[in-house]
């Protein structure tokens, strides 16, 4: 896999998108709609998939990309991508699963990486559109107590939701004041800035998360994938160092390897060994970036008895050698 560098660890590409239904909050149907065709998959709207990277925050307005294909976003997926569209004016017309939503501003939207969805914009649309990866959903907590709250956003993204602002203008403006602070961040990288980002983001989805938490009612099904899904991530933060087989997780789970791949799949886009390498090759990067221990001291710390092996892995997966991203990183 390569994985291409940006201002911080590593590059990811994304987008997100919006929808409007009576009584304020709207999830789409559970079911997955089969089709002959082949549904397009993007990391960002009309950009080839991208490999997998380490923690990323994206956000961008919605005339950014909307106003060159027209407003009109044709139906597509995301692969381990979570996005939220925030429609502060203007109207859409949503394409989610299996729905059609139409709705007004001010309104924000949640998808998670396998829903499939599409969008047309009124030419007077205003808003953002923030793209995070599954580390900023789910790796919530520092040290020993990362992987505590992983499902603390999952009200969030059990299902498709549609959420009504217009009844809470003081939360609005603290979100919309927030997502303001991550386009100046990102237009302006200073020191700490991964962190900054992932912050930012999760307060945005925190206030959601309040917002939302007194009108959802979740499908039970729906429910229990996202919760083995988190509790997956939760055994990863623990264990990832100890590089455990996919079986080993299973095991913990008391389900199959098949079957965790097939969740993993469903919810991430990535097999279940894909995730484990992924969040291994995240704290490399951290480390790299951040500790100034050799490259050795730093495969023996993520459990890798040969060095060597552990520079080529990474050159396989970053696209860099250690070295040279401790390098990029420190030249900024």
């Amino acid at each position: 896999m390569r994985w291409e560098r940006m201002d911080e660890f590593l590059n990811y590409l994304y987008y997100f998108d919006t929808h409007n239904s009576p009584g304020g909050v709207r999830m789409a149907s559970s079911k997955s709609t089969t089709r002959a065709r082949e549904v397009p998959q993007f990391s960002l709207y009309g950009e080839a998939v991208s490999s997998e990277g380490a923690e990323f925050v994206h956000i961008e307005l919605i005339e950014t990309r909307s106003r060159l294909h027209d407003w009109h976003i044709a139906r597509h997926t995301h692969r381990g991508l979570f996005q939220v569209l925030f429609l502060m004016s203007g109207h859409v017309r949503a394409e989610v699963e299996d729905e059609v939503w139409e709705r007004e501003g001010p309104v924000v939207i949640t998808l998670h990486p396998s829903v499939e969805h599409g969008f047309d914009f009124s030419e007077e649309a205003v808003g953002f559109v923030l793209t995070v990866d599954q580390n900023v959903v789910f790796s919530v907590g520092g040290g020993k107590d990362a992987g505590l709250h992983s499902d603390i956003f999952s009200a969030l993204f059990l299902q498709p939701l549609a959420i009504d602002l217009s009844g809470v203008p003081e939360i609005r403006e603290r979100i919309e004041a927030i997502l303001r602070h991550l386009i100046a961040e990102s237009a302006w990288p200073l020191f700490g800035h991964t962190l900054m980002l992932e912050w930012l983001a999760r307060s945005v989805l925190l206030l959601l998360v309040r917002l939302e938490a007194d009108h959802r009612s979740a499908d039970l099904s729906g429910r229990n994938d996202f919760e083995l899904f988190s509790r997956f991530r939760t055994l990863v933060e623990a264990h990832y160092k100890e590089q455990w087989l996919v079986g080993a997780y299973a095991d913990q789970l008391h389900v199959t390897p098949s079957r965790l791949n097939r969740l993993c799949l469903k919810l991430a886009g990535q097999s279940a060994f894909d995730m484990t390498q992924h969040r291994l090759m995240l704290e490399a990067c951290r480390k790299l970036t951040y500790v100034p221990s050799s490259v050795a001291t730093i495969a023996y710390e993520l459990g890798f008895q040969d060095p060597a092996y552990f520079s080529r892995l990474f050159k396989r997966q970053v696209g860099v050698s250690p070295k040279e991203f401790r390098r990029e990183s420190l030249e900024g």
